[in-house]
């Protein structure tokens, strides 16, 4: 990669001042895309009266009043000095630690490019009423609210940006807190010009795949797209840049973990009998608990799923039939993706075998395996639960442009919301 890489610029935070809340943990929440149950919001809702959630989730009957509670309870917090920016722009080391999981990063403002450019990789496609949704939400906060989560392979040394990042660990953080699932999170701001100077060299050699947050990539570059028409000539508008973590997965390995589906319109009986009649899997029940059916999941060769209703008995489909698989698959894909779960369940089992269609209506997607269960036996639908797809895989079919299907990965551990927000214009604030 040339010098035309990443550009990762500081920002002025905007943070939750101390003693303002209840306490850190109580004021943070998962990514929006995470907190799927109506329960959730509730939870973070009732932790404290400033949790994030009201924020990127706000409740109101429609998109219009949501977009304008969301803006007008920022406002409100700005006033009552709840949330406040620091003094001088910076970058943001940002640590997660649970057990002998360890993750570093660089929170920052990334300079928006072109799709063709191909500095930022995406590897998932996305859907336009999300995409609007959040893009709404955004215009009317006037504020990046989340960080998405972006991988760079390094070198594998403490060199460069890592160095930055080592040697800012060994200040005392911004701030420090552990969350509900048991991870520790801490803060510090780098602002010294030589080791801003540092990152910028390293990470303008780079370029990044997107490991958590494609609709938020895609609502960056539309709201890029709609204030670059109304911008004035050569005019650096705060909207030509979004908020992003930027991991170094040579020097700190992300997680990747499954995303699973749920189809609250198919009851389990019909998959089932769909599937016997075109004699498109071998179907095995597994009298196994959880775990140990994932784990018969986990060593399954080839295409395999896990099928439920929550009521206490698995299905595994495997073996695909291979004239269901050429019939139903891309030829024109390449044989890698043609070989991925994802891509099997889509084509063949929810397009060929149960015409199921892609909308909201009809497919949840969610991340932890007990909630799809449980949310297949509340809604009488089936659960499918996936495997993981190794991160070189990923990897590989992004730069060759290839997209993989919706939702296909888990990246992680995903930055937790609240602990640093971008504002694009302080002065509307």
């Amino acid at each position: 990669m040339t010098s035309d890489g990443l550009r990762l610029s500081p920002f002025r935070g905007l943070r939750y001042a101390p003693g303002k809340v209840s306490g850190l943990a109580a004021v943070t929440s998962p990514p929006y895309d995470v907190v799927v149950r109506p329960d959730e919001v509730r939870d973070l809702e009732t932790s404290d009266p400033y949790n994030i959630v009201r924020l990127i989730l706000p409740e109101a009957d429609d998109e219009s009043a949501r977009q304008t509670k969301a803006a007008r309870t920022l406002r409100q917090w700005l006033a009552e000095g709840v949330m406040a920016f620091d003094p001088r722009p910076a970058l943001y080391v940002y640590e997660q630690r649970r057990g002998d999981v360890l993750q570093r990063g660089l929170i920052g403002a990334l300079e928006l490019s072109p799709p063709e450019d191909g500095k930022v990789l995406p590897h998932e496609g996305v859907i336009d009423e999300v995409v609007e949704d959040r893009a709404a939400l955004m215009r009317g906060t006037g504020a990046n609210l989340e960080p998405l989560l972006l991988s760079y392979r390094g070198d594998g040394t403490a060199s460069g940006a890592t160095a930055v990042i080592e040697q800012a660990v060994l200040r005392a953080p911004l701030l420090a807190t552990t969350t509900e699932d048991g991870f520790s999170h801490r803060l510090w701001s780098v602002t010294d010009p030589g080791e801003l100077d540092a990152v910028h060299a390293d990470l303008s050699q780079h370029r990044a795949l997107i490991a958590d947050g494609h609709h938020r990539w895609a609502t960056y570059l539309r709201l890029r797209d709609e204030h670059s028409k109304s911008a004035a000539a050569g005019e650096d508008s705060p909207w030509n840049h979004g908020l992003v973590l930027l991991v170094d997965t040579a020097r700190y390995p992300l997680r990747v973990q499954a995303i699973h589906r749920v189809l609250p319109r198919l009851p389990l009986k019909s998959a089932l009998d769909a599937v016997d009649a075109q004699q498109a899997f071998r179907v095995t029940p597994l009298a196994q608990a959880l775990p140990q059916a994932l784990e018969t999941l986990g060593s399954t060769p080839g295409n395999a799923f896990l099928l439920t209703d929550g009521s206490g008995t698995f299905h595994l489909l495997d073996r695909p039939a291979p004239a269901l698989l050429e019939r139903a698959l891309d030829a024109r894909r390449p044989e890698e993706w043609r070989q991925l779960d994802a891509a099997v369940l889509h084509s063949a089992l929810l397009e060929s075998v149960w015409r199921v269609p892609d909308r909201p209506q009809d497919i949840a997607y969610i991340h932890d395996a007990s909630a799809a269960v449980g949310k297949a036996a509340q809604l009488g639908g089936t659960a499918v639960l996936m495997r993981p797809v190794r991160e070189e895989t990923v990897r590989r079919l992004a730069e060759q442009g290839v997209t993989m299907p919706r939702k296909s990965t888990s990246f992680g551990p995903k930055p937790a919301t609240g602990l640093v927000l971008r504002v694009l214009d302080e002065g509307t604030h």
